[in-house]
């Protein structure tokens, strides 16, 4: 049993033993209740059969587009498990390989380690791929549930949308501590080697399927608007504008498929960087405490998620405040999780240095950060306060003002998310400060450094209890894009007003939260990057105590050039998703116009052709995917051998600030001008007092939104896992940067190919699109 489980051989206790079992058993159960929740959505009434049929046009967009994705992206997984495999070979074994297969040859270790790296990256990858898939579909499955639901009750269409959205949050729960605890248990403390490629392969995974389902979702999103709504004065969802299936499409390949694998990335990411700072604090003092308590804290909050997700229902039939009851069991899963933290902590974790309650304090704090950011989005984001309404109220003075007003409000809510951000790591620091670690100082490790050690520890800590209510998190992301379809549905099926209305109000509330699990996702990100960057210095100080010896230091100009290129790489980033958005955007609007023009169209007496438009999101958004994950992957490879190892510390500096200021910017901007285009929806329309739907102040409003889809929906989102590709593919190349340092004529070759590349992938990205084939039906 040992030769296959080698954490069996860390001397643990038979506490411990069961208890890394018991996580194993808890990441089923997390898997067991999606299951559960499954054959309860699958049990609901469809509907009418003209609803069905506009449910079916949307499930067989989805999978065509899930389809060639894959196929996409294939022969890039293909290639990257092959590199993960070599690169173990080009560098010595890590010393915790060689403590966890003492014995083997070097050649042996690096076979084993290689191959586990390999796999993990397969195992990463295919999660992502599962949660992704598997939640996009129970996704388009839970809508037309949803609009059946809402023809007779509100709190039966909320039950029935939030609950299929927490079938994609506890298989990200479930698979993401199946997969790291997995690792663990047949690795080890050589479990950090492997768990670099678990973690690469799910963010990957999770960069692709964001940018792909931005360009797509927002492509049709913004020609349906601008044809539709603009210039014909057309309801959201008519059945007449020719996007209007890609753009409802959209929606579950872009918020459910991408968020659900981007906070699975996350989830991924914090565990593999608390581990790593576990298993280098484990070296230092010899308890094992350190690697075991992240993995039980993310058991806990499996159990916490599934106990909170259940508590959210309706009180009433006619209506009722679904925010309310949705952040009732954030709040009950929350207040789970930390009381169980403290029991944990205070029977398990008192005799490590310092004790127990810095570790208790650092993930409580987690979860206090994700609960702040919560409320700090819905005031930037949501309709009930003073950012959004000043953004409706600018639209009197048509699309200029109310865009400046959007900008405006974006600007400052990144600054609050910074200071917010800056708090919890200085919390950490402060928790971590006291522990007197002189007792553990050596040669090898000074008493500096092992401090640096504990506190960005603590900051990992944070990240995993943030990221604690996955469960909870995700299933808010992914009830927005249910109600949005749902609503669409019915609206295109002709549904009476009462059921229309409860749709609306669940959309309202829908936009709300898939706003504030971006900001949660922004957050984690921020988090596990810094934890991940603390991973990459220690790792260098594992291989060479002296690479690093007086830290990253801004004063050398070679590492504040890595800084500035840091810092310009997610705005390079942005620009080329968004420029894929704008020329498919334009596209689709053609596309639309030139339906328009066939008789019998605008008259409602003919249907029609969505296929067309669904092809025309779905090969733009194969398009790019390539380009942009080229530009995460290679540009810190050449950064590191260009400019060497401490310099590509400063890269990943400067990339931390730059994408998160960037992309809370992005993010809440978009969600700001969403909502308040929805108030001007909810107002009584008249044309003379310039209120309501197809007023001036309205078509001000949809421009305002137009604007912000791609930001908030493609280019913002899709920052969350480039900075951490960034951060992990720099922990890989570390110890390759440190053995090689030096500009030998071999670095300068592979340097000048990395950069060609980067060159070709910037150019392709730009270069001007075909237009897809000739159209189906007859102009």
């Amino acid at each position: 049993m040992e030769q296959i489980f080698r954490f069996l051989e860390m001397d643990l206790t038979n506490f411990e033993q069961i208890a890394v079992w018991l996580v194993l058993v808890v990441a089923f159960l997390g898997l067991l209740y999606a299951l559960f929740l499954r054959r309860q959505i699958l049990g609901e009434d469809k509907g009418t059969e003209k609803m069905q049929e506009v449910w079916g046009a949307i499930q067989q967009g989805a999978n065509a587009y899930l389809t060639r994705q894959l196929r996409t992206i294939l022969p890039a997984i293909v290639i990257l498990t092959i590199a993960l495999f070599l690169s173990v070979y080009i560098v010595p074994p890590t010393e915790f390989s060689k403590e966890v297969f003492a014995g083997y040859s070097d050649d042996t270790i690096r076979l084993i380690v290689g191959i586990g790296r390999a796999v993990a990256f397969i195992m990463g990858a295919g999660f992502s791929l599962l949660v992704g898939q598997l939640g996009m579909r129970m996704a388009v499955e839970g809508n037309v549930r949803v609009a059946a639901a809402a023809r007779t009750s509100f709190k039966d269409a909320l039950r029935i949308a939030y609950r299929a959205g927490t079938i994609t949050g506890m298989l990200t729960d479930g698979l993401g501590l199946l997969g790291g605890t997995l690792i663990f248990m047949l690795f080890g403390k050589a479990a950090p080697d492997a768990l670099l490629g678990f973690g690469f392969g799910g963010t990957l995974i999770a960069l692709f399927m964001r940018v792909g389902g931005g360009i797509y979702t927002k492509a049709a999103d913004v020609g349906a608007d601008l044809v539709g709504k603009v210039e014909h004065d057309m309801p959201e969802d008519d059945p007449r504008n020719a996007a209007v299936i890609a753009d409802l499409v959209g929606d579950n390949v872009g918020d459910c498929a991408g968020m659900a694998a981007d906070i699975f990335e996350s989830y991924e990411v914090t565990i593999v960087s608390a581990l790593i700072l576990g298993v280098t604090l484990t070296l230092i003092t010899g308890h094992n405490e350190f690697i075991l308590y992240p993995l039980l804290v993310r058991g806990i909050g499996v159990l916490a998620s599934i106990i909170g997700t259940y508590r959210v229902k309706g009180q009433s039939d006619d209506s009722g405040n679904a925010m309310q009851a949705i952040f009732r069991g954030f709040l009950t899963s929350a207040a789970i999780s930390v009381v169980m933290f403290g029991a944990v902590a205070v029977f398990y974790m008192r005799t490590v240095p310092g004790g127990w309650w810095p570790p208790f304090l650092a993930t409580a704090v987690g979860v206090g950060l994700a609960i702040v950011i919560d409320r700090l989005t819905d005031y930037f984001t949501g309709t009930h306060y003073r950012p959004v309404k000043e953004i409706r109220d600018s639209t009197s003075g048509g699309p200029a003002t109310t865009i400046l007003a959007g900008l405006a409000s974006g600007y400052e809510s990144a600054v609050w998310s910074v200071i917010v951000l800056a708090a919890t790591i200085v919390a950490a620091i402060l928790i971590f400060s006291g522990i007197d670690v002189s007792g553990f100082a050596s040669e090898r490790f000074s008493a500096e450094f092992i401090h640096f050690t504990f506190v960005l520890y603590g900051v990992a800590l944070t990240g995993i209890g943030m990221l604690t209510l996955t469960g909870n998190n995700v299933a808010m992301d992914s009830f927005g894009p249910i109600s949005d379809n749902a609503n669409g549905i019915g609206e295109m099926a002709g549904l009476e007003p009462k059921a229309r209305q409860i749709m609306a109000d669940l959309d309202a509330v829908g936009n709300t939260t898939k706003a504030i699990t971006k900001g949660i996702a922004i957050g984690s990100a921020v988090i596990a990057a810094v934890s991940l960057f603390g991973s990459f210095i220690t790792d260098v100080n594992l291989v060479d105590p002296q690479a690093l010896a007086s830290g990253i230091r801004v004063s050398q100009p070679m590492v504040f050039v890595g800084m500035l290129l840091g810092g310009a790489l997610p705005w390079l980033f942005s620009s080329l998703a968004i420029r894929a958005v704008s020329r498919a955007a334009g596209q689709m609007v053609e596309e639309v116009r030139r339906q328009f023009r066939i008789p019998g169209i605008l008259e409602g007496t003919k249907k029609p052709d969505y296929a067309r438009a669904v092809t025309i999101s779905t090969v733009a958004a194969q398009r790019d995917l390539i380009n942009l994950a080229i530009l995460a992957v290679v540009t810190p490879i050449a950064v590191g051998l260009l400019l060497q190892v401490e310099a590509l510390g400063g890269f990943q500096a400067g990339i931390i600030v730059s994408g998160m200021l960037l992309a809370v910017f992005m993010s809440n901007t978009g969600g700001a001008w969403d909502n308040a285009k929805k108030l001007i929806e909810d107002e009584e329309r008249d044309i003379e007092a310039n209120t309501g739907k197809g007023s001036e102040r309205h078509k001000a409003a949809v421009v305002g939104d137009t604007v912000g889809d791609p930001l908030k929906d493609t280019a913002g989102p899709a920052l969350n896992p480039m900075i951490k590709v960034v951060n992990l593919v720099s922990l890989i190349i570390a110890p390759i940067v440190v053995r090689y340092s030096g500009l030998s004529l071999g670095v300068i070759i592979v340097t000048i190919v990395l950069v060609a590349i980067l060159a070709w992938a910037i150019m392709r990205s730009k270069a001007e699109a075909q237009m897809i084939g000739a159209p189906t039906s007859k102009s």
